[in-house]
């Protein structure tokens, strides 16, 4: 597992700095496309969709957890650990790579050109909704690997990839190392669990039979 996460923060590492020292006009100016859209609709729905990453992506398990107490649904209740230990992993890559390259906002190096929703605090590479976001969709397909489940939580995923770019708070370049260090997060989480089921004989994780509801 050390070795993954190394080559994954390595290689997300290495596309950021690329984009900084390589790319950097064609990320500002993509960048200043998109947020310079000042359609209503749009925008309420980039506020939207930003601000739902956090509720769905602990909600998700939350109610997959609640729901496997009622139903006796031992097999549910590990997708529900199983996506909160994804979001767990990602949540420490993501943070780890933010101090690491710590790159400033838009907003702060082009104030002219970018105007944001409001000021974040943490630096911007990578985006941690939009790696939270993917983290979640991840799962959530390796897990119900069902179109019915697969197709929606993409469209979201890259819904609040997009947004984070239209309210003016990541660079395309943040938003794609994002995408790519939740979508590897997640897969991460995915051998490991398959490992330790495989250890422990995918033994239950609790005698569900002897709640009573």
């Amino acid at each position: 597992m050390r070795k993954i996460t190394t080559i994954i923060l390595l290689l997300v590492t290495a596309i950021s700095l690329n984009w900084q020292i390589h790319a950097q006009n064609p990320d500002i100016e993509t960048l200043d496309r998109i947020n310079s859209n000042e359609d209503k609709f749009l925008k309420g729905y980039s506020t939207f969709m930003s601000e739902s990453a956090i509720y769905v992506s602990f909600g998700v398990p939350a109610a997959l957890g609640a729901i496997s107490l009622l139903k006796h649904d031992d097999q549910m209740l590990k997708n529900a650990a199983y996506i909160l230990a994804g979001q767990a992993v990602n949540t420490a890559l993501t943070y780890s790579l933010k101090w690491t390259v710590d790159r400033p906002r838009p907003y702060e190096t082009y104030p002219h050109l970018i105007e944001p929703y409001k000021i974040m605090t943490s630096s911007s590479m990578p985006s941690g909704h939009t790696s939270l976001a993917f983290a979640t969709a991840t799962t959530l397909t390796l897990s119900y690997p069902k179109w019915y489940v697969i197709a929606p939580s993409y469209f979201w995923a890259c819904s609040v990839g997009y947004s984070r770019m239209n309210l003016g708070v990541h660079y395309p370049s943040d938003v794609a190392a994002g995408a790519l260090l939740g979508a590897g997060s997640a897969y991460i989480t995915h051998l490991v669990n398959g490992w330790l089921r495989q250890k422990t004989n995918n033994k239950k994780i609790l005698t569900l039979q002897n709640y009573p509801f």
